[in-house]
């Protein structure tokens, strides 16, 4: 998830880029003063998501979002309450009251990215964010062939023969992949069912790949596959 963010103040401009780093799917690319500067960026950058203070001098960050021709997800910022009615009838994804928390903060983008993830699901092109190598990197869903775990990493096996290294759990990654597509095999396996060859006694054929089926994990693939 792509993001900017604009504020008159440069230590909030910190803070959100800071809150940032925390998100596991969220890259914040540039950080704005100037409203005008920020609307000239988005004109030939697209965002996913636009963080905007509402009271700056010259610009209401509000009126700003109303202009915008292709409005990102928006979530506002300010230190007055009295935007927050205005703030949600502009359909905000949310609205951060300063000082918040980092807790609330990556809560407002956990929102975000839900609804993004939402409607991506109805378009072919659905994907999932992951971090590799101090890059924010998009994967889609159907180009996921294979998720192979060592230790506190995953190797994400892609179509056609290509590979990307995440530091990051199966656990976690399980979360951000649809249930009804995706299933653990093994404590180190991931499978996409509709690459699923063939399932045999205690493997699965996937690519060509022979993997392994744990004991503990068997009956999740007998639900998809009734013969072993």
């Amino acid at each position: 998830m792509i993001a900017i963010a604009i504020d008159d103040e440069p230590p909030a401009l910190k803070i959100i880029s800071k809150f940032c780093e925390a998100h596991p799917y969220l890259e914040l690319k540039k950080t704005f003063t100037n409203p005008v500067e920020a609307v000239r960026y988005m004109k030939s950058y697209p965002v996913d998501l636009l963080f905007a203070d509402i009271d700056m001098p010259g610009m209401n960050g509000m009126d700003l979002y109303k202009k915008l021709e292709t409005k990102p997800l928006v979530i506002f910022t300010t230190a007055y309450s009295v935007y927050a009615v205005e703030g949600f009838n502009v359909n905000a994804v949310d609205y951060l009251l300063k000082p918040y928390t980092r807790e609330r903060f990556l809560a407002a983008v956990d929102k975000a990215y839900q609804i993004l993830k939402s409607s991506g699901a109805e378009n072919e092109d659905r994907f999932i964010y992951v971090r590799s190598e101090y890059s924010l990197v998009r994967i889609k869903l159907d180009d996921i062939l294979l998720l192979e775990s060592l230790d506190d990493y995953i190797t994400i096996h892609l179509l056609p023969e290509k590979k990307i290294v995440v530091r990051m759990t199966l656990k976690k990654i399980l979360e951000m992949l649809p249930e009804t597509e995706f299933v653990k095999i093994h404590r180190s396996f991931i499978v996409p069912l509709k690459y699923v060859e063939q399932v045999r006694h205690n493997h699965a054929y996937v690519g060509g790949k022979q993997i392994p089926i744990g004991q503990k994990f068997k009956q999740n693939i007998l639900e998809h596959f009734k013969t072993v």
